[in-house]
């Protein structure tokens, strides 16, 4: 069940916040969590759509277009599922030294 922001942020986060001695100022606030929550589920391979149910959106892209810059960069993407795809299989793979056809006695 989803939280509402006005009834969660009164009601638990500021409380939490000022019982700790954290500056309760808006780079501790909700827009910040919602920002954390969103860029750690998006670094860990979360779809766009599963995001914007989770934080309540009714447009995937306004997801997208809201949280774009919390996606991790292409390149370390591409370098993973590349090393996925030909890291440890492709290692274990055995290639006959000769390819050409002939083997020796």
């Amino acid at each position: 069940m989803p939280l509402s922001r006005s009834k969660f942020n009164p009601g638990v986060w500021k409380p939490a916040i000022r019982a700790t001695a954290i500056p309760d100022d808006r780079r501790n606030g909700m827009h910040v969590l919602r920002h954390t929550y969103a860029s750690v589920l998006l670094d860990a391979g979360e779809s766009i759509k599963a995001l914007s149910t989770y934080l309540g959106h009714a447009d995937p892209g306004f997801t997208l277009r809201t949280y774009t810059h919390l996606l991790p960069t292409s390149e370390d993407r591409t370098r993973r599922a590349i090393d996925a795809a030909f890291g440890e299989d492709q290692a274990a793979e055995v290639v006959p030294e000769a390819l050409d056809g002939l083997q020796t006695a």
